[in-house]
């Protein structure tokens, strides 16, 4: 027997349009404004101390960023979602908690 013809649409869901937006494993944005930190710091500054700083900050935060991404690629989006209604629920158990 054969089997009964499904009368659902497929429609294909392209993995470019579902994965997180990410750059060398780590959140893109995040990862631009920390080499742009470094690069600023390295070639304004002109000194051996410096470039030696800007170096440590660009793989430490990179490897900060994809530990971060790794745990929850839209990480960032959570944080400022987070940061933007703060206001509306306040940290209490309930609306009749005694203080």
């Amino acid at each position: 027997m054969s089997e009964p013809q499904s009368t659902l649409q497929r429609n294909r869901i392209h993995r470019a349009l579902s994965r997180p937006n990410l750059l060398m494993g780590a959140d893109r944005e995040l990862l631009l404004v920390t080499g742009l930190v470094a690069i600023i710091l390295i070639f304004v500054v002109l000194t051996l101390y410096s470039a030696l700083f800007g170096i440590a900050i660009w793989f430490v935060i990179v490897g900060a960023l994809r530990m971060m991404a790794k745990a929850d690629p839209l990480m960032r989006h959570v944080y400022v979602r987070h940061l933007r209604y703060r206001h509306h629920y306040l940290p209490t158990s309930s609306p009749w908690r005694r203080f």
